[in-house]
């Protein structure tokens, strides 16, 4: 399994790095793309679709993000758009883990079926246009979803419940804890701050989430980064939700070893539009 897991790793860092450091952001563009296109057809069977129905699924996916491409969207400056994707999200977090799993099955399917297209669709214009802002910026919003997985990972070992008698969400993700959520914490904090203090240094030419935080104020990077750790981990914890809802361990077989592509960036779903909302914001 460790074996699997890490060569495909390997084949799909591959694949993105190269489309992520090429001078054009047009093969970042289309790899996101595919990824996104095989996310909602997992969304669809996740939610109880047939193979021809979850297809056309992630061809309407696509054919939205083509859409708004054509449109010329990706270089425009969308706040309103951004700020009604934040809203959009935790009001939907809020909902969805106060309901719980078998509040899950009680919404319609084709507001099921619309909401998943519409993440994956603000997950895919934010991706794109982070990548058109600068590399750096991009990943700055990738490695802080990044540190906050692993620091959890290696907090929630080490520290098992030895603070809280509690686990975070045990009908919906029983291995996840409050020190996991703390280490994530603590993790993406010490990541902000030397990831500025890097930048410091070596004077990069665009500035990362943090940077732009911490030039309006360190007390708005804290609370910012906070919220933005919080919402990485609502967003594995809606996915947890609704796999087990669907009676799923993952969202699909497509990457050996790891799961489906949603397993992979079921956390980035939520924090790269609001990386994007503070972008503009700032």
């Amino acid at each position: 399994m460790l074996q699997q897991r890490v060569l495909t790793a390997l084949a799909l860092l591959a694949i993105l790095l190269p489309a992520l450091i090429y001078p054009s952001f047009v093969p970042f563009a289309l790899v996101v793309l595919v990824l996104m296109a095989a996310a909602a057809w997992e969304w669809g069977r996740l939610n109880g679709c047939a193979m021809l129905p979850a297809l056309l699924l992630g061809a309407g996916c696509v054919a939205l993000c083509l859409l708004t491409w054509w449109l010329g969207w990706l270089q425009q400056a969308l706040m309103p758009l951004w700020l009604g994707a934040g809203l959009f999200w935790v009001v939907s977090v809020v909902l969805m883990l106060r309901a719980g799993v078998t509040g899950w099955p009680r919404i319609p399917m084709t507001v099921r079926l619309v909401a998943g297209v519409v993440a994956l669709w603000l997950a895919w214009l934010a991706a794109v246009q982070a990548r058109l802002v600068g590399i750096n910026f991009l990943l700055s919003a990738l490695a802080l979803v990044w540190v906050a997985d692993i620091a959890a990972y290696g907090a929630g070992r080490a520290l098992g419940l030895r603070f809280t008698r509690q686990k975070l969400a045990p009908s919906i993700s029983p291995g996840k804890t409050w020190e996991g959520v703390g280490g994530a914490a603590v993790g993406v904090l010490l990541l902000a701050w030397g990831w500025v203090a890097a930048e410091a240094a070596w004077h990069t030419p665009v500035a990362s989430l943090f940077a732009r935080l911490a030039q309006q104020s360190w007390w708005l990077l804290l609370p910012v980064v906070l919220f933005m750790v919080a919402m990485s981990v609502a967003g594995d914890l809606v996915e947890s939700l609704i796999k087990r809802a669907a009676g799923a361990k993952d969202s699909s077989r497509l990457l050996p070893g790891h799961g489906g592509v949603l397993d992979r960036v079921d956390a980035l779903l939520p924090t790269l539009p609001l990386a994007m909302m503070f972008f503009s914001l700032l």
